[in-house]
Order: C-alpha cells, then sequence, then structure tokens
C-alpha cells in the first residue's frame, strides 16, 4: 500500500510535517529565559523542531544533526533556523530536554498527535507513535563490564 506521507529523511517530508508543529504551543508551555545569564537565540519552538531531526532525518544523534544542519537547507527551514551559521549546538538541545522535563516533553508530543489525528480518515489504518521518554538511555553506566566490575574495582576475592 502507498503511504500518504513522503519517506523518512526527505525534504518532502519535513514540508509537509511543518504546519502541524504546535509553535505557538510549545512556545506558551516552554517561554524563554527572561532572567539574566546566556541570551536565549532560539524558541522553545525551534528547539523542539531541531529535536524532531533526530527522529525525521538520517541523522539520529544530536552531534550529527548539529554538524550537517549548516550544511541542509531543508532541515533549517524546518527549525525555522533562518541563519545558515546560527545554529543550536548541543549543549543547547540538552539544556532544553532538561529545562522542558519529562511532562513537558509528554504534553508536546500529545498536541503534536492531537493535530496529526485529525486529518487521518475515519476506519483507517492505525497510526503508533513510540514514545521513548522514560526508557534509560544507553549511558558508559549502563554498558556491561568485564568479569571483576570495572576497571578500577579489584577483582573479587570470594570466587576461587
Amino acid at each position: 500500500m502507498q503511504s500518504p506521507l513522503p519517506a523518512t529523511g526527505t525534504a518532502k517530508l519535513l514540508e509537509a510535517l511543518s504546519p502541524y508543529v504546535p509553535d505557538e504551543f510549545i512556545n506558551h508551555l516552554l517561554p524563554g529565559n527572561r532572567r539574566q545569564g546566556r541570551r536565549n537565540y532560539f524558541s522553545a519552538a525551534q528547539l523542539w523542531r531541531v529535536h524532531l531531526l533526530a527522529v525525521l532525518s538520517p541523522a539520529h544523534s544530536f552531534n550529527a544533526i548539529v554538524r550537517l544542519l549548516p550544511e541542509q537547507p531543508s532541515w533549517r527551514r524546518f527549525g525555522l533556523l533562518h541563519h545558515r551559521h546560527r545554529t543550536p549546538d548541543v549543549h543547547m538541545l540538552c539544556d532544553f530536554r532538561a529545562a522542558a522535563g519529562v511532562a513537558a516533553l509528554r504534553r508536546i508530543n500529545e498536541q503534536l498527535i492531537r493535530r496529526l489525528l485529525r486529518f487521518l480518515p475515519e476506519g483507517g489504518q492505525t497510526v503508533a507513535i513510540i514514545d521513548a521518554t522514560d526508557l534509560p538511555a544507553s549511558t558508559a553506566d549502563k554498558k556491561k563490564t568485564v568479569a571483576g566490575g570495572p576497571p578500577n574495582w579489584p577483582p573479587s576475592g570470594l570466587v576461587r
């Protein structure tokens, strides 16, 4: 069966999905920092859109997205980033995610899904979107270690 959406990773998919991103809702839910400190160059909606590129583009890590963003005009258009050399860095994306928290990210996902589901025909196929916000990250402390524990620990003397 032919999908009505363009293929994942294409500029056409980003163009098709861009109107459904609830920018006003995101900016209202996560207003910028108005206190002293680092200046916010990007709105919450812009940072959220860059996050979406991790699932909508072939670059699945924030490091790759940040590195490739200046070279990809369709990604910058989707992210509402108008200046080629003024793009968010990995620290900005991590700070945004930490400031938003799981509850706000869930609310944004629910709003996005609600907007997308309005345009599906009744009785059509089912859509599933994976929400992995509660899954633990694959970090160094979660990886398997060699027998005897981490390298700094002495080997166990109990087992002979």
